[in-house]
């Protein structure tokens, strides 16, 4: 249930208006349609200042109740709450951050950081139903912290990172067998790419019709009990970044942010809707899987590549 907040503002003065629509701003309250504002209802409290200010000088504001009359109604509301384009937004000022670190001073790389945590508490203050977003947010906010501190804090102690994925050497996957599902979709195929591009060059994949036992040797990948899957937050791709030390990388975390939009939802990216038409039609042309991941190599080579990313340290 929410509480629904009718306002007739006065015309007059002008600043009243101004200081509710900052105030409602502030709360981060939907629209439900001119002049009705939501809020849940265990927050309804929050409303009465600006009832109160509406009131004093003439205007007209009721607190209401108001209940979904089905589950698609419900959905309707809470899609009005969704913080998923804030969080992106953010996203793309924490990856400018980062493009820049390796040459920022330290002075201003930490002033730029504390505006960057202060922005993301600002929109969970208002993210009133969590998501996968502010999962990936929490996320990509740990791997930030560690960029600044390995840029300088390098003789500092640290602690074990807040994801708990170890960190692996390289050189003892080379030349490995990776086995996943068949049929591979977008983390798949960016993982596999990621795979072969930076970890194993000379990887060589099986595509798994049922996962019930690994061929002997091999490494196994997005699915259930694999040796990288899903942790937490991360989707199979950004596992594999940070189990290998890739993570700073940020043309390769924005690559991720799109993969972990495809597959898991979050934060909308620019690329996404592109790489998923791309990908599609691939797997449309290419029944056989060694053959569609080379196809789908070109098209993440592609968008690493872009100038428009921002450039790898």
């Amino acid at each position: 249930m929410w509480s629904v907040l009718f306002l007739t503002l006065p015309t007059q003065p002008t600043a009243v208006r101004l200081r509710v629509w900052r105030a409602l701003k502030a709360l981060g309250c939907p629209l439900l349609r001119d002049g009705a504002y939501l809020l849940p209802q265990e927050q309804q409290e929050s409303f009465q200042p600006v009832v109160d200010e509406v009131r004093q000088h003439g205007g007209a504001a009721q607190v209401m109740w108001l209940t979904p009359i089905d589950d698609a109604q419900r959905d309707e509301v809470l899609a009005l709450f969704d913080r998923s384009a804030a969080y992106a937004q953010w996203r793309n000022t924490l990856d400018e951050w980062l493009a820049v670190l390796p040459a920022a001073g330290e002075t201003e790389a930490r002033r730029q950081w504390r505006a960057i945590e202060q922005a993301q508490r600002d929109i969970q203050s208002i993210d009133y139903y969590p998501g996968e977003a502010t999962l990936q947010a929490d996320a990509a906010l740990v791997d930030a912290r560690a960029a600044l501190d390995a840029r300088f804090s390098h003789s500092e102690p640290r602690a074990v990172a807040d994801h708990g994925i170890p960190r692996l050497d390289a050189r003892k996957f080379q030349g490995r067998r990776w086995a996943t599902r068949a049929r591979p979709w977008v983390d798949r195929l960016a993982s596999a790419w990621l795979i072969r591009r930076f970890i194993d060059p000379q990887a060589q994949f099986i595509w798994l019709d049922e996962v019930k036992a690994l061929p002997r040797g091999a490494v196994g990948f997005d699915f259930d009990g694999a040796r990288f899957s899903h942790v937490g937050a991360r989707v199979t791709f950004e596992v594999l970044l940070a189990s290998f030390g890739l993570e700073q990388d940020t043309r390769l975390s924005r690559l991720g942010a799109a993969v972990h939009f495809l597959d898991a939802g979050g934060m909308p990216t620019p690329e996404a809707s592109g790489l998923e038409a791309v990908l599609a039609g691939l797997r449309a042309l290419h029944l056989e899987d060694g053959t569609l991941l080379d196809a789908a190599c070109t098209v993440f080579d592609a968008l690493f590549a872009n100038p428009a990313q921002p450039a790898r340290p």
